[in-house]
């Protein structure tokens, strides 16, 4: 173990760029070698603000290495060693492996080995050989008798003077790289770039954060002297980077506010007749989500409201619901599906309950060979159902009232922009069956008014999940097809579409043949997002009508199927999914009055995918669900920009810094109320004018 420096770890060096603009661009920076710009720019790397702004994803406390164990760990280990072997190894066909044996103390008597192993890697084997030092990060596990870590992050140390004192013996940041970049390069130029830098150049979107404050952070965020100086210097950078997203949807929900609508003040006379005709009584959760809409309606401002709750809440009954009071009030409503087989499913199901109405309900969608003639003002469509083609001919909607968005993640949030802010003024109620925790509604969805259904129908059939070891895969298939010798439809799950070399996982292609048998005579489909569109539509048409028993599919039945005879889903490798997704899958069972069953079979049975699968076996609660997926996953894989319209997170943390946001979201909004004008702050105003681009692009 290299032993500490008395030269400070973080002297500065020599700086080429003195006072350098944080605007200036890497390719004019003499420092940073030509050829390894085009490297930097795929990684969005542009300037040395961008440089600057490139934080880590983690630090490793380089000070101090922990001897290496004699069993795994239940955490990633970092350990350091000298390679003391190195060979191929054979992995497949067309595969092949390299590992790298590393020792504690080369030649000790009790020295403890690691061996790091790398697949289709090739250019591992180039730059690792015997007697090189190695930092080795990553989950070990055991083989035999050996210690193994698959795919260790990696870094080889020399002895390079002055610049060993940025690598080793301090905690260490570990930065996002890519192709041609290594971590331990992009170290030493963005350690150049925060003292090289007139960091007081770059702006904070945050007011009173003190610029000599944010000089500090921007230093200690990448090489601190402590980890207490590290939490100190994330927390003065999150708190900006929160008050830029808050400020984002505060300025959008102000302008929203300002935009001038049209009261719909109605006796509800339609809404309970249809009321009235139906078979079931609403839910209390239910009325008092009509009720809050009803008052957005009646009010001279645009409503702009979510709609959540959990699959089979009864949400589309709500929306049709607010559609009858624009409509008794003289305006059109209109329904937004993801897809064309949903709003098919809409349109029958509205034509079946708005037609003894005195109602016309019409259909359009993308997937029209031809357009329909143009209707006289007294033919016009009370109701309009379709998918998003309908934001492309203003000519199908003459005097919307309202407009309903279906599974809201589908769409973006430019797309909901565009309807909300429409010259004549339509109310607005965006609707989505993936429960959303507080924390992350105040961020993907912080610019609406939020209404939740937390009640599930009386009349629903019992829903039973259970996890089955992959070796009860022949049981499980029996349960099937008994089921479908009852009269009912299953579907089966995989994670992918066809077998990858890179990922042990089953594919629904590969698959279908075997289901295929194991049930026949009883017809089966195969249905994944790489069909087109025409065979999409007609394995899910057929399906829907009864005409086949079992459909093999990946998640793109997420979205767009509504079969109550549908009785059980079986999803393989059910690791490979996030909790939220397999609660939006489990969703497409339990729609009728017959007990369903949810299956879920894991293909690596550990304690980690155990915990994480029991989740869906102990509740059938949506938050539940979406507050344990938040836990596990974190919200960047929970959120993404097209339907959030906000860049993800650098720093911040929604559950561990929750408290942060709130603070930070009631600040915003006190400074907009006490200031409209800051919403036309040129550096707010270009900030959000790149989150719009942003979010179009995704």
């Amino acid at each position: 173990m290299t032993q500490p420096s008395a030269k400070s770890p973080d002297a500065a060096p020599a700086p080429t760029l003195p006072g350098a603009a944080p605007s200036t661009p890497l390719r004019d920076v003499d420092w940073i070698p030509p050829r390894r710009v085009p490297n930097l720019r795929r990684l969005g790397l542009h300037t040395l603000a961008d440089l600057i702004l490139h934080y880590p994803r983690r630090h490793e406390d380089r000070r101090h290495f922990a001897p290496f164990p004699d069993e795994p760990p239940a955490t990633p280990v970092l350990l350091c060693g000298t390679i003391v072997k190195t060979g191929y190894l054979p992995y497949g066909r067309w595969r092949r492996g390299f590992e790298a044996t590393i020792e504690e103390a080369p030649g000790g008597p009790l020295a403890r080995r690691v061996v790091c192993r790398w697949f289709n890697l090739p250019y591992v084997a180039k730059m690792l050989a015997t007697g090189l030092r190695l930092v080795a990060y990553g989950r070990l596990k055991t083989r035999g008798k050996r210690l193994i870590l698959d795919f260790p992050e990696f870094e080889l140390l020399d002895d390079d003077g002055g610049e060993t004192l940025i690598h080793l013996d301090r905690i260490t940041p570990i930065h996002p790289a890519g192709e041609g970049i290594t971590p331990r390069k992009l170290r030493e130029w963005i350690h150049r770039a925060v003292h090289t830098a007139d960091l007081a150049q770059l702006p904070s979107l945050r007011p009173g954060d003190a610029p000599a404050d944010r000089t500090t952070a921007l230093r200690a965020i990448h090489f601190p002297t402590s980890f207490e100086e590290l939490e100190a210097a994330r927390r003065t950078l999150v708190g900006e980077e929160f008050f830029a997203m808050q400020a984002c949807i505060v300025a959008r929900r102000s302008r929203v506010a300002a935009l001038p609508g049209r009261a719909k003040i109605v006796r509800g006379d339609l809404m309970h007749r249809l009321h009235a005709a139906l078979p079931f009584t609403l839910t209390r959760a239910q009325q008092r989500s009509i009720a809050a809409i009803r008052t957005d309606l009646a009010a001279p401002r645009r409503m702009n409201r979510l709609l959540q709750g959990d699959v089979g809440s009864g949400k589309t009954l709500v929306a049709l619901s607010a559609c009858l009071l624009a409509i008794e009030a003289g305006t059109q409503a209109a329904v937004m599906a993801p897809t064309q087989l949903l709003a098919e499913q809409h349109f029958a199901n509205f034509q079946r309950l708005l037609v003894p109405l005195g109602l016309r309900v019409a259909l359009r969608t993308g997937h029209k060979k031809t357009k329909p003639a143009p209707l006289l003002d007294a033919e016009l469509p009370h109701l309009l159902v379709g998918t998003h083609a309908l934001l492309h001919d203003p000519a199908e909607l003459q005097n919307p009232g309202l407009i309903v968005i279906d599974e809201q993640h589908k769409f973006g949030v430019l797309q909901r922009a565009r309807l909300i802010e429409r010259a004549d003024a339509p109310d607005v109620l965006v609707m989505t069956a993936t429960p959303i925790p507080r924390t992350l509604a105040q961020t993907a969805y912080g610019d609406l008014d939020v209404t939740t259904i937390d009640e599930l129908p009386a009349h629903r059939g019992k829903l039973i999940t259970g996890i089955r070891d992959a070796k009860k895969l022949p049981e499980a298939a029996a349960f099937l097809r008994a089921q479908i010798d009852a009269g009912r439809q299953v579907y089966i799950v995989y994670p992918l579409v066809e077998e990858s070399d890179k990922l042990t996982a089953k594919a629904a292609t590969a698959e279908f043949e075997k289901w295929r048998d194991l049930l026949a005579p009883h017809p089966c489909d195969l249905l994944h997002g790489r069909l087109k569109p025409d065979a999409k539509d007609a394995a899910m048409r057929a399906f829907a009508a009864g005409a086949t028993k079992a459909l093999v599919a990946t998640t793109v039945i997420e979205v767009g199927i509504d079969v109550p005879n549908a009785t059980v889903l079986l999803v393989e490798n059910a690791e490979r999914f996030g909790l939220a997704q397999l609660h939006q899958l489990r969703g497409r069972v339990g729609r009728g009055t017959h007990t369903s069953y949810c299956i879920l079979m894991p293909g690596e049975d550990t304690p980690e995918t155990r915990e994480k699968l029991a989740v869906l076996e102990q509740t059938r609660d949506g938050f539940l669900v979406a507050e344990a997926d938040l836990r596990l996953r974190g919200p960047g894989d929970l959120l993404g920009t097209a339907q959030t319209g906000l860049p993800p997170l650098r720093l911040g943390d929604l559950l561990r810094d929750a408290d942060l946001l709130h603070r930070v979201r009631a600040e915003a909004e006190t400074l907009f109320a006490r200031d409209p004008a800051l919403a036309h702050h040129p550096d707010l105003r270009a900030w959000l004018a790149r989150q719009d681009a942003t979010a179009l692009a995704g």
